[in-house]
């Protein structure tokens, strides 16, 4: 009788081996807390939709296939190939991660002012050790993730930046992952600390170099000191067949400052948890998201912003366009705790459908236990209106373009919140790639 394996057995038995073998090597803390990440996982295993969380995304086909380190090919990319250009403009630092796995070789580190330092996790564990014990893993609750447990229980590769107190690096600062190989798994960490009165922005891009089957386990942890702000995108263009699961979490101190955007074009399957936690009062966050999904693609977002102090304001902005079969989810939960007077939260989300075959889950959320905070939240969904299409074309266009040309109006609203020319120039660049069609083909 032949023996069915469950995804979760195979991860287990995967980290006993790799235990038995010395192959996770590090520092005694790292250790436990890898062990106690994995029993984490072995208790609870992947979700499924009877999970409230993941009530609209179903992993069946994830768990459905298997998934493994790259071993010896992690770095070699696909004869013929280079590694994306940096962004034109930038001219920053560069980390580069090949299914999972720090390439030097393709890599472009620099100094960072004051003492500062970006290098891979691996060079951090023996430069600064201290800091990754006290960071790393701390804040992304893998306690209630089992895609964060997963990632800490295997964790050994990645990026730590480290900004010092009243710093600020001139250029913004990239980590570019590529995904080369069918049936991959990666699990880069990025941990990025700012200290106090610093300043930094870190553009995250996942690149698919593939459209085969690949799985993408991201987990970043960013702390924002008092007084620091840290400017935080991410741009996921992944390969047609590419499942990218992504955790994020920002803790901020007392009168810091956080902003992220999220992009999404790429990916059979994309689901980002984004936590940001209000630690210190006077903090402000913005938090903005923009995916783009057409075929069967399906794309979940959920945020959840915990206003734990007085004082603090957050700021959210979140929009889809979807296309032929393509599916959204969006759950964005505000928290006000006991005490935390004087909150000012609000949350938009909104999606432009471009088909019939499209759906939809929005799932706004307010839970608040203080008197005194001025929340708001809102979601719609529609599609284009007939009387601008009419406009248009009676101006000449044809009925393709004036429809890009609106839904690429739609769009910009998340667009034009990214301050960093050269990184908007590039999204701008993708979206429009994403929105033409020629003329006659709908």
């Amino acid at each position: 009788m032949a023996i069915v394996v469950t995804a979760k057995e195979r991860y287990l038995a995967a980290f006993e081996t790799l235990e038995r073998e010395g192959a996770l090597s590090g520092p005694s803390w790292l250790a436990s807390r890898r062990r106690s990440a994995m029993a984490r996982f072995a208790e609870a295993g992947f979700p499924t939709t009877r999970d409230e969380d993941w009530r609209y995304t179903s992993l069946a086909p994830l768990t459905a296939m298997s998934f493994g380190p790259a071993g010896g090919l992690a770095l070699e990319l696909p004869a013929g190939t280079r590694p994306p250009v940096a962004l034109a403009g930038t001219g920053g630092p560069r980390l580069v991660f090949v299914n999972g796995r720090y390439s030097s070789r393709h890599s472009l580190p620099s100094p960072l002012p004051g003492g500062g330092r970006l290098s891979s996790l691996a060079e951090a564990m023996a430069a600064d050790g201290d800091l990754l014990e006290r960071h790393l893993a701390r804040h992304a609750a893998w306690e209630a993730n089992a895609f964060a447990a997963l990632s800490t229980a295997f964790v050994a590769d990645g990026a730590v930046l480290h900004v010092a107190a009243d710093t600020a690096p001139t250029a913004p600062i990239e980590l570019l992952h590529l995904t080369t190989t069918s049936g991959v798994l990666a699990q880069p960490r990025v941990l990025v600390v700012a200290g106090p009165h610093s300043r930094v922005c870190v553009v995250e891009r996942y690149v698919g170099l593939t459209d085969e089957p690949s799985l993408t386990n991201a987990v970043t942890e960013i702390v924002v000191g008092p007084g620091a702000a840290v400017d935080h995108y991410v741009l996921q263009e992944q390969g047609a067949g590419a499942f990218h699961v992504a955790t994020i979490h920002a803790a901020l101190d007392r009168d810091s400052a956080f902003s992220t955007c999220g992009v999404t074009f790429g990916g059979r399957l994309s689901r980002t948890t984004l936590t940001m936690r209000f630690g210190g009062e006077g903090g402000h966050g913005t938090l903005a998201g923009l995916y783009v999904a057409g075929g069967r693609q399906h794309v979940d977002n959920h945020v959840i912003v915990d206003h734990a102090v007085p004082r603090c304001s957050s700021r959210q902005l979140y929009k889809g366009v979807l296309d032929g079969s393509a599916r959204a989810v969006f759950n964005g939960r505000v928290v006000v705790r006991p005490g935390a007077q004087k909150t000012d939260a609000s949350q938009t989300n909104k999606h432009l459908l471009l088909s019939d075959g499209v759906e939809v889950d929005s799932k706004p959320q307010l839970e608040i236990f203080a008197d005194d905070v001025r929340c708001t939240h809102g979601a719609a969904e529609g599609q284009l209106a007939p009387e601008a299409l009419f406009y248009l074309k009676s101006r000449g266009l044809g009925d393709a373009t004036a429809r890009a040309l609106l839904t690429y109006g739609f769009a910009r609203a998340v667009v034009e919140r990214i301050a960093v020319a050269p990184v908007q120039a590039h999204v701008d660049r993708a979206l429009l790639g994403r929105l033409q069609t020629p003329e006659g083909s709908r």
